[in-house]
């Protein structure tokens, strides 16, 4: 049984190749990982409790929505463009590296890295408007082209640039935010819904 637990931990770490590794709060980051969606509980002989939580990566619309609900992942990635016919919700809190035990924090990847962690693409998701309602929601590198309504704390746009408004339904909120972080910025208006 323990032979079978550490195979599929040895899996995982192959298909998410540098992710895991790479991903953190401090300084942000992709694979270079083909399409693939995982979220997986992997036990190993150090202990029967180790819990190892990957991203959702893709370039599919309908994964990387299911991705971005209540019942996704903590951090999303994108490896090509992804257009949403209609409005996108980011739902449910999640926790960074999905260890309960670590902050409040989610990320949507907009990019790919090397080995060194430099930024080697950009990615653009589209849509007519992507609703943020979980807190310390990330949108790290990229474009987002359409609108964004903020209805959570601690929205964040790192390095990103957003091709649309951005409306947060409070001004507490809008307090919150941090919208030029590494060069972020905004073509449309920031406001605080009336």
């Amino acid at each position: 049984m323990k032979k079978i637990k550490f195979a599929s931990l040895a899996a995982l770490v192959l298909v998410s190749g540098s992710l895991l590794a790479a991903c953190s709060s401090d300084d942000d980051s992709a694979t270079d990982a083909s399409t693939v969606e995982t979220s997986e509980v992997v036990e190993t002989e150090a202990s029967e409790e180790d819990v190892v939580s990957t991203a959702s990566i893709s370039d599919q619309a309908d994964v990387i929505e299911a991705a971005l609900s209540a019942d996704g992942n903590w951090i999303i990635a994108l490896t090509d463009d992804v257009t949403f016919d209609s409005d996108v919700t980011v739902a449910g809190e999640f926790h960074n590296r999905g260890d309960d035990a670590e902050d409040v924090y989610r990320k949507l990847a907009l990019y790919d890295q090397d080995e060194d962690r430099n930024v080697t693409a950009e990615y653009t998701l589209t849509t007519p408007k992507l609703v943020v309602e979980s807190p310390n929601f990330n949108i790290v590198h990229g474009t987002v082209v359409g609108d964004i309504e903020v209805k959570a704390e601690g929205f964040v746009l790192n390095g990103a640039t957003v091709e649309g408004n951005i409306t947060f339904d409070t001004q507490e909120l809008q307090d919150s935010a941090v919208l030029d972080q590494e060069g972020a910025s905004v073509t449309g208006d920031v406001t605080v819904a009336e």
